[in-house]
């Protein structure tokens, strides 16, 4: 079995409808509720957080703080749809055939600041966070989330080839733990040497397509080649 690490995109679909968004929601919801509602909480009693903690002003502010301090009960959209980034767009996830969608159902995860773990198709609010920021009183939400992503991802990935795709700022919330499952971290490096930026978001998006496109991941993660950058696989 199959299973892709993905980070959520800072770029969020407005908007949403049913079912409104619980904590226990999701395929994670019963193992992360609790610690989903500590986020929450912070964010309404700090009424959605300011430009230093949401890294935005202007209008963008306005809209972030505004879903922030609601986001339990906020309307939904599935992860695929709430996310708009580089990596997404290139994931394309509604144009996949269904047996690909449904192989990328079941094997992609987002690991983010908000909802912790996130499977591709699991009820998501808009909302604007980061795992790289402090915030009060929970500390840092990437170490701040350690704990309880070590054991819930881990028992979630057991047995599976796991394809990492996380940005270097994840690995303050979860390391994979040797042997419990065969983990691939793939990074693109570009012709200088250093760990490409936007073209390499782009690709991780393509790639994850083409794993979700095959019914042999271990053939695509060997042979799956792009133009302008290097795959390091380790």
């Amino acid at each position: 079995m199959l299973a892709i690490l993905l980070p959520p995109s800072e770029g969020k679909a407005p908007g949403g409808a049913s079912p409104r968004w619980r904590p226990g929601s999701g395929r994670f919801g019963r193992a992360l509720r609790s610690s989903r509602l500590e986020i929450a909480t912070a964010l309404e009693e700090l009424g959605g957080g300011d430009r230093r903690l949401l890294g935005v002003g202007g209008g963008a502010l306005d809209r972030a703080r505004e879903a922030n301090v609601s986001v339990v009960g906020a309307p939904t959209l599935p992860a695929w749809q709430r996310f708009t980034g580089v990596v997404w767009q290139h994931l394309d996830v509604g144009g996949l055939a269904p047996d690909a969608h449904a192989r990328a159902a079941d094997a992609v995860v987002v690991v983010s600041a908000l909802a912790g773990l996130s499977a591709l198709d699991d009820p998501l609010p808009d909302h604007r966070l980061k795992l790289s920021v402090r915030l009060e009183p929970l500390g840092r939400l990437s170490s701040w989330w350690q704990p309880t992503l070590a054991a819930t991802l881990d028992r979630h990935l057991e047995g599976r080839l796991v394809v990492d795709l996380l940005p270097q700022e994840h690995a303050a919330a979860w390391s994979p733990v040797d042997g419990a499952f065969d983990h691939r971290r793939v990074r693109f490096v570009g012709h200088d040497g250093r760990v490409a930026g936007h073209t390499a978001k782009a690709a991780k998006g393509l790639l994850a397509r083409a794993l979700v496109s095959s019914d042999d991941p271990e053939r695509v993660l060997a042979t799956w080649r792009h133009p302008e950058l290097r795959i390091d696989v380790d």
